[in-house]
């Protein structure tokens, strides 16, 4: 199944330029991505929005859509946006002119949710409190063990039957926590991402 493609025109974060094409493995990611953006830079939201969806953690079909944009944009740059899963966290062995290509370095980007205050935020019903604390202490590494969070596999534990449901007896959607965290507990992975997009876009832009 081919990835999903836009025109160049939509894909252009300004009306003049070459474009910035952003490439993300699904739907949420994207989501996710344009939530935080919101909280980065109001400006990135737009082009977030745009991005290609590639079905999975396949890079190969980013440089394939990118070859095709660059056929008529030659100066386009492109950033593909990779969960490490349990490869490396190495970039893939992969080189496209213009196209770059960033891993997160926790496992996958549902990781960068794992805030308990954003998680206490979106827990309005007292009675699931002590229980959500329970998960909160049981669940997540101390805020300093960066190689406990690189392991935790964030999917299972913020699935519709993982751990964090099963604690407040109802699914708590990715997308609300996401929106529950504020600027300042962003974490330094996604910081680094939103500047690079920007950065890029930057690039593009007429001086």
């Amino acid at each position: 199944m081919p990835p999903r493609t836009r025109s160049a025109r939509r894909e252009r974060p300004q009306a003049r330029g070459a474009p910035f094409v952003l490439y993300v493995e699904g739907a949420r990611d994207r989501d996710l991505l344009r939530i935080w953006a919101q909280r980065h830079s109001m400006t990135l939201s737009p082009l977030v929005r745009s991005a290609v969806i590639l079905g999975g953690r396949q890079p190969h079909r980013a440089v394939e859509h990118f070859r095709g944009v660059r056929a008529t944009e030659r100066e386009a740059l492109g950033l593909c946006v990779l969960d490490r899963d349990h490869a490396s966290a190495e970039r893939p062995g992969l080189e496209e002119p213009g196209l770059d290509f960033f891993v997160w370095r926790r496992r996958h980007i549902e990781s960068y949710l794992l805030v308990p205050e954003a998680i206490r935020r979106t827990v309005l019903d007292r009675k699931d409190r002590f229980r959500l604390e329970r998960f909160l202490r049981e669940q997540l590494p101390p805020r300093d063990d960066e190689a406990a969070y690189r392991k935790l596999d964030a999917k299972r534990l913020l699935g519709r039957d993982g751990a964090l449901a099963r604690a407040v007896g109802k699914p708590i959607p990715v997308s609300r926590i996401a929106r529950a965290m504020r600027h300042d507990e962003l974490h330094t992975d996604l910081r680094a991402l939103l500047d690079r997009i920007r950065h890029g876009v930057g690039r593009l832009e007429p001086g």
